[in-house]
């Protein structure tokens, strides 16, 4: 018998996932405002807002943790009910 938690329980990696998603939102915002000024003509920002539009990729990174944390749960779920 297997037991296939809620749709509102948390499941391992949710919280990554969730966190990781934030942390890109950040990031392209970021990356939003730092090239506007390229396009609207006027003085660009200084070298440290270009390295939070480094945001992106980090939550990508966090968002992928948490896919394989979830998944890798899934495995093991799988494993112990076949046994």
């Amino acid at each position: 018998m297997t037991v296939t938690p809620h749709c509102d329980e948390a499941r391992p990696g949710d919280g990554l996932v969730r966190a990781g998603g934030i942390v890109f939102i950040v990031g392209a915002v970021a990356t939003l405002v730092t090239m506007a000024p390229l396009f609207l003509h006027t003085d660009p920002f200084p070298s440290y807002a270009w390295a939070v539009c480094m945001l992106m990729g980090v939550g990508f990174a966090i968002s992928a943790a948490g896919v394989l944390r979830s998944a890798a749960a899934q495995r093991r779920a799988a494993r112990a009910s076949q046994a």
